[in-house]
């Protein structure tokens, strides 16, 4: 199912200063790009700062339509990508045939990637290191809401297995999770937990990333 991103890689042929910059050498990390704010056009970008990343495929769903030629059946993904290191994204894509649906999604998810912040904010545990949220957010997506509260090193990852896979995909590995409205759902859900971490990265200062 998974493309050769190696191989794609060595084809692609950067259409977007970004992509320019990042062949030519002169940005070398994903931390440079979100400091200077650079829109991510081209899923290769990933890729290429990214080596490591992950992706997981969350839904699929088949979507039929009436047109005047009959009933059109199409596939819809909902890709998950990250590094396990605090960088999360979510794709959706449609095709005819489930693979390329996949692939679509996918290729989405990265060009929708965020940095996440990561935290101890469970007042039971205050070991300072990066396992869990740095504090309570709180998502929503259609009419589902999801809050994750920091947890304690050890719990693990109280949530349902959409919430995990995206939660253990932006390295978080401890905290509990809260859900509303209709959680079955599933893309709604997924998207709901995606906006909930993106909450962390809207409070991201460029201070942040000088380590």
């Amino acid at each position: 199912m998974a493309v050769d991103r190696g191989r794609s890689l060595e084809e692609w042929a950067p259409k977007t200063r970004l992509g320019k910059l990042i062949q030519e050498g002169k940005i070398t990390s994903i931390e440079e790009v979100f400091m200077e704010g650079l829109p991510i056009r081209e899923p290769q970008i990933v890729d290429a700062l990214l080596p490591d990343l992950q992706e997981e495929v969350i839904n699929i769903n088949l979507v039929q339509k009436q047109t005047d030629a009959g009933e059109k059946s199409r596939f819809k993904a909902i890709v998950a990508v990250g590094n396990r290191d605090g960088y999360i994204g979510l794709g959706a894509g449609k095709a005819s045939q489930v693979r390329t649906a996949i692939e679509k999604a996918a290729a989405d998810a990265r060009l929708n990637l965020v940095p996440i912040r990561r935290g101890c904010g469970s007042w039971e545990c205050g070991c300072g290191k990066p396992h869990s949220v740095p504090f309570q957010i709180e998502g929503k997506c259609g009419g589902v809401k999801v809050v994750i509260v920091p947890g304690p090193r050890g719990l693990g990852l109280v949530a349902s297995e959409v919430a995990k896979v995206i939660l253990g995909l932006a390295g978080i590995k401890d905290c509990w999770t809260r859900s509303y409205g209709s959680t079955r759902t599933v893309p709604s859900f997924a998207y709901a937990v995606f906006d909930a971490l993106k909450m962390t990265y809207s409070l991201i200062t460029p201070m942040d990333w000088v380590k």
